[in-house]
């Protein structure tokens, strides 16, 4: 029988750019007005998190002002974001990739 060859744990993180869809509706229900703009950037954050497999998020101001725009109620439904998988150049950085 040919030799199976088995791979250990998964390929390193390389810099890779993909577009989602965050559908912020669903994830801010239930939370009171006051704190809903401030919890949708909080989601953000977290979606990036877990999509990119990375720890260190920055939040580009654009998408900030964006989040922020119809005050802190009325934030918007969904919101269409481009993260983008980088190296950390810092070489004193504790993560090698940063979102």
């Amino acid at each position: 029988m040919a030799k199976v060859v088995k791979k250990t744990g998964r390929k390193g993180q390389e810099p890779v750019t993909r577009d989602y869809t965050i559908h912020l509706h669903k994830l801010l229900q239930k939370i009171q007005f006051k704190k809903r703009a401030g919890r949708a950037i909080r989601e953000i954050r977290k979606f990036a998190a877990r999509a990119m497999t990375t720890k260190d998020i920055r939040i580009d101001t654009k998408l900030n002002k964006f989040v922020w725009s119809n005050g802190i109620r009325n934030v918007p439904t969904r919101v269409r974001v481009r993260l983008s998988r980088k190296r950390n150049e810092d070489e004193e950085a504790k993560e090698k990739m940063f979102t």
